[in-house]
């Protein structure tokens, strides 16, 4: 299960919509290791004032891999991050996330991170178990 839902919140869920607030909490709660590598991305993304920043610091188990899958690879929880801390975010490898700011993207090095080539390029025996 990707996120654990409150019966408070599936409530809210059932009677219409969830506020972007009420969800990104959800994923803060359900996901903290995916939560805590986001945030960090992000911070540095705005701490060195580019407009790039990546982590790729490989998780310490399958547990937090598999967090940072299920953030990553929902379009919903990603949007929602996204909306939160106001950066576009990009996924390599299961472990590599890089935060944008918006303006950058479609720029070149944006292109280049989420290109099949950037893909390949950042491949590693290491990794193949990802």
């Amino acid at each position: 299960m990707s996120l654990n839902v409150s019966p408070d919140l599936l409530a809210v869920a059932e009677r219409g919509e969830v506020t972007d607030a009420e969800f990104v909490a959800c994923v803060r709660e359900s996901l903290p290791y995916a939560w805590e590598v986001v945030t960090t991305v992000v911070t540095d993304l705005r701490a060195n004032g580019a407009d790039f920043a990546d982590h790729e610091v490989p998780p310490p188990s399958d547990l937090e891999r598999g967090q940072l899958l299920r953030a990553l690879a929902s379009d919903a929880i990603r949007g929602g991050l996204e909306r939160h801390f106001g950066a576009k975010l990009a996924f390599q490898n299961c472990h590599r996330v890089a935060a944008f700011d918006f303006s950058a993207v479609g720029s070149e090095r944006f292109q280049r991170f989420v290109s099949p080539r950037g893909q390949l390029l950042n491949q590693s025996p290491e990794l193949r178990n990802c």
